[in-house]
């Protein structure tokens, strides 16, 4: 037998009373994993210090110039910045189911 969940306001945030044989909790919406618990921070980091490494590993010889100067690494890393900011907000965007009211 299935138990049917009281209307709202009566059972406050869990969905159902705790005495009802079909308790569960409701969630009202999902959420993103925190940013430091995901494999994107992960790449970005390990990008920026590749870039950095880079950046210092590379320099003159021979009478040429630096290639990789450290002006151009940090705009790199302010691009991977950017990258990186705008694929959070999109997960953290997309991730909302509408409301159910059961």
């Amino acid at each position: 037998m299935t138990t049917a969940y009281p209307p709202s306001g009566t059972a406050g945030d869990t969905g159902a009373l705790a005495g009802d044989a079909g308790y569960r909790p409701r969630r009202l919406s999902t959420e993103t994993k925190a940013s430091y618990k995901t494999t994107e921070l992960a790449a970005y980091v390990l990008a920026v210090l590749g870039v950095l490494l880079a950046s210092w590993l590379v320099g003159t010889s021979d009478g040429h110039s630096d290639y990789f100067r450290a002006d151009r690494a940090w705009f790199f890393v302010t691009l991977l910045t950017i990258g990186y900011m705008v694929s959070r907000g999109l997960a953290k965007a997309g991730s909302r189911e509408p409301y159910d009211e059961r």
